[in-house]
């Protein structure tokens, strides 16, 4: 059966009240539209946050709860765990199109049967059902944010505006106000991110609008019925901060969705693939190792875990994301400067991550104890190195690969090094190797480069062989 709340195409969607009437459509409430909306794709199987990785049995199962329960929602969780990106998603939970009057001077996008305010009232009320003409507002326009440092209460709320008073119209009417997004946002979304950091006069008219869903501007009331689901974003430690919030605002939110990282290291490389706006194919072609994508990736969770970060702050999957795209872009960069195709990510690639990290941590002053940004990042490179070699040795054994290595061989790294300089340093490599990395590296010299150098930079994390650095060259010693 055809949901009369959705007609399409929109050619054939009635223009004016009369036929608004006779095709069927029905007046819901916003957050009655997202719930049944919802409802009916949960039922139909279908993916209800797609591209949302590692939240299907923590995160999405909340935020179900809560739009079947019609709840204003706030999203905790520190940086980079998507809380802006599912506030977004929420828009398609709303109809494609709902009608509205489309009359002059109207400043909310009135519902056709009940409006709100005293224009819309007024010309309903002068007007028969087929001189009132009727558009359609997609789902797309009925959702608005705002991030709250420097957010005023007129930019959200409204204010008296002063050119309607010098054209005569009195203060103590609806017409002499400017409307700011929120009651704009009738019969929509409005997310308001960093709550905490919100001026306590704009949360105190939030609250009105959650107890009341009015809004009163310099002390006039607005007595009107704004609808509208409200959503917020918040890190914890802000949050919980005595007095950031107002009590009554937290205590009118209906629902709290906590939020975390990747609790897999799986699930993070998962996360880069999907967000990292990188294509490895081309005129210059770069293969990633999965072992490299572990060592990204366990860096990251390494900085997660560190002493030497601010823990409160967090460490966003920007951080990952754009760490992969630099370590692809330096391989590439290695690849046409050398015509090797394709070219393969590197360790020593990873020594061009300090300018996508730097900025995206903040560091502990407590626990640093003024190490500079990059040594917290050498560290986290080096413990991320050393973790997955581990792994790696305790599966496949670490005899058979050091053995390969004869004492008194040196070995330069470096990330403009030809591939074909490693096979001339190593005239053999270990069987395990093909095992160990999936990857045929006693084949193709640019795999095998890739190899050796995270096996040389494991043997050393586990004191197996000395390193050398010198001028932003790296030298391994087997002594």
């Amino acid at each position: 059966m055809t949901n009369p709340n959705e007609p399409t195409p929109a050619t054939s969607r009635p223009v004016n009240l009369k036929e608004l009437k006779e095709s069927g459509w029905k007046s819901r409430s916003v957050k009655q539209e997202i719930q049944e909306n919802f409802i009916h794709m949960l039922a139909a199987g279908e993916e209800t946050f797609p591209g949302m990785v590692g939240y299907e049995d923590t995160v999405l199962p909340e935020i179900h709860l809560a739009l079947i329960a019609g709840h204003d929602m706030l999203f905790m969780g520190e940086k980079g765990q998507g809380k802006s990106r599912m506030m977004r998603m929420m828009v398609r939970f709303l109809d494609e199109a709902v009608p509205y009057l489309n009359i002059e001077g109207c400043p909310v996008h009135e519902d056709p049967y009940h409006p709100i305010t005293a224009v819309g009232k007024k010309f309903v009320a002068e007007h028969g059902d087929e001189e009132i003409p009727i558009a359609w507002w997609p789902r797309q326009e009925r959702y608005a944010e705002r991030l709250a440092p420097g957010t005023k209460f007129a930019d959200v709320i409204g204010e008296i505006d002063p050119a309607k008073l010098a054209s005569g119209v009195s203060m103590s009417t609806e017409e002499a106000l400017h409307f700011g997004l929120i009651p704009r946002m009738h019969r929509g979304i409005f997310a308001m991110n960093e709550l905490p950091e919100l001026d306590e006069l704009v949360q105190v008219g939030l609250f009105n609008m959650l107890e009341e869903r009015d809004v009163q501007i310099r002390g006039y009331p607005v007595n009107f019925d704004i609808d509208l689901v409200l959503l917020f974003s918040a890190n914890p430690s802000t949050f919980n901060r005595s007095g950031k919030v107002i009590p009554q605002l937290k205590d009118r939110i209906g629902t709290v969705i906590h939020t975390h990282y990747p609790r897999q290291r799986d699930l993070g490389i998962q996360i880069i693939e999907q967000e990292a706006d990188v294509t490895l194919d081309g005129e210059y072609p770069v293969v990633m190792p999965y072992f490299m994508k572990e060592v990204l990736e366990q860096i990251t969770e390494a900085a997660r875990r560190s002493k030497f970060v601010d823990q409160q702050s967090g460490v966003s999957a920007r951080f990952s994301i754009a760490n992969y795209s630099t370590v692809i872009a330096s391989a590439r960069h290695r690849g046409i400067l050398l015509n090797e195709r394709p070219a393969v990510v590197r360790l020593s690639d990873f020594g061009h991550i300090y300018s996508s990290s730097l900025g995206k941590l903040e560091l502990d002053m407590m626990g640093s104890h003024q190490m500079s940004e990059s040594q917290v990042l050498d560290a986290l490179i080096a413990e991320a190195v050393g973790t997955v070699f581990q792994e790696y040795i305790q599966e496949h054994g670490l005899e058979q690969i050091a053995e390969i290595f004869q004492k008194g061989v040196k070995i330069e790294v470096g990330d403009l090094l030809p591939s074909d300089y490693y096979g001339e340093r190593l005239k053999r490599v270990p069987p395990v190797w093909d095992r160990a990395f999936e990857v045929n590296a006693s084949e193709n010299p640019a795999m095998r480069a890739s190899c050796v150098e995270f096996v040389l930079a494991g043997l050393y994390a586990v004191d197996r062989i000395s390193r050398a650095q010198q001028h932003g060259k790296i030298t391994y010693e087997f002594e």
